[in-house]
């Protein structure tokens, strides 16, 4: 491609510099190279050579793309590409390779951000009932869930546990998010006891010369894929279907707090947020929830607007 060489200095200054994780340096990666598949088509020598017109040339090549399954490109997956693209173009001019930057007065769509899905408490205690028996497998699934529910982990973070970032007896746990920031998060107490269950009964069996905390039945370390299995599984198993993936666990741990009264900077520590923004989005959940619980509950809530009766004329004396 003719951008591969910029693209590979630009991947691995993510990669170094910001810490990015092996999936989100995937994520640029694919997106780069449709950038890198455009300027092929377009006869452009690569990123150095594109000038600004080029990129509104991208943007409308882009939406005329179609994805492998035929469908054209969501307005999100358009924007999260140009995310990359002037990711790309700014790292070039602060190198020196670049004297200006073409990207800066393209614009793409502005995504709607769709509200995170939460599952009301009944099926995440469903959920959680799922994994039933004794036997290792077992005692781990039920160990993964309550973790996920109760302490907000994505799933990479999950999957990336050894068993020495466990404080039992304090009720924590250790965990590097986004951008290798290490946090803190405190375990239930149903929590801890699925997973000192796991450590004493099932993982000696499974796992019992390696540092991971949650691994496959053949002893190594679980997969993001392996996990979201598990999930899946146990979800359908409870009669929830098949959209409660790992994070909707997290989503519904944020929005549990909120709707109980959790301050919203507490959450942003506990998710591993960078910025009370992104942890924003939970409160119009729970604002969505109190309007719900509050039109069915209110006895005048519900009733339909009519003209106002006017106010009794005051007695003449």
């Amino acid at each position: 491609m003719a951008l591969q060489r910029h693209a590979d200095r630009f991947l691995d200054h993510l990669r170094v510099e910001r810490g990015l994780s092996p999936h989100s340096l995937a994520a640029y990666r694919r997106d780069l190279q449709l950038y890198g598949a455009y300027l092929d088509a377009a006869g452009i020598g690569g990123p150095l050579e594109a000038e600004s017109d080029d990129l509104a040339g991208f943007v409308a090549w882009i939406r005329e793309r179609r994805t492998a399954a035929g469908k054209p490109f969501a307005s999100s997956t358009i924007a999260r590409t140009l995310v990359a693209v002037r990711g790309l173009h700014r790292f070039l001019v602060r190198e020196g390779l670049a004297q200006d930057d073409p990207s800066l007065e393209v614009t793409g769509p502005r995504p709607q951000r769709p509200l995170p899905k939460a599952l009301p408490l009944s099926q995440v205690e469903r959920l959680l009932a799922a994994p039933v028996g004794e036997d290792a497998a077992a005692l781990r699934d039920r160990a993964m869930l309550e973790v996920l529910y109760g302490s907000g982990l994505r799933i990479s973070e999950l999957v990336d546990l050894d068993v020495d970032d466990l404080d039992l007896e304090q009720r924590t746990l250790r965990c590097l998010g986004k951008g290798r920031r290490e946090r803190v998060v405190p375990l239930g107490r149903p929590t801890r006891a699925a997973v000192e269950a796991w450590l004493v009964r099932g993982r000696p069996a499974m796992a019992p010369a390696t540092a991971t905390l949650f691994c496959n039945a053949r002893g190594g370390r679980l997969t993001r894929q392996g996990a979201w299995k598990v999930v899946k599984r146990h979800s359908e198993a409870a009669g929830l279907g098949e959209k409660v993936s790992p994070h909707t666990l997290r989503h519904s741990f944020a929005t549990h707090l909120l709707d109980n009264g959790a301050d919203v900077r507490v959450v942003q520590e506990l998710l591993g947020h960078a910025s009370v923004n992104t942890t924003q989005v939970y409160t119009m959940v729970s604002r969505a929830h109190l309007r719900a619980i509050y039109e069915r509950a209110h006895p005048r809530a519900a009733l339909t607007e009519g003209p106002t009766s006017p106010p009794p004329t005051p007695a003449v004396s």
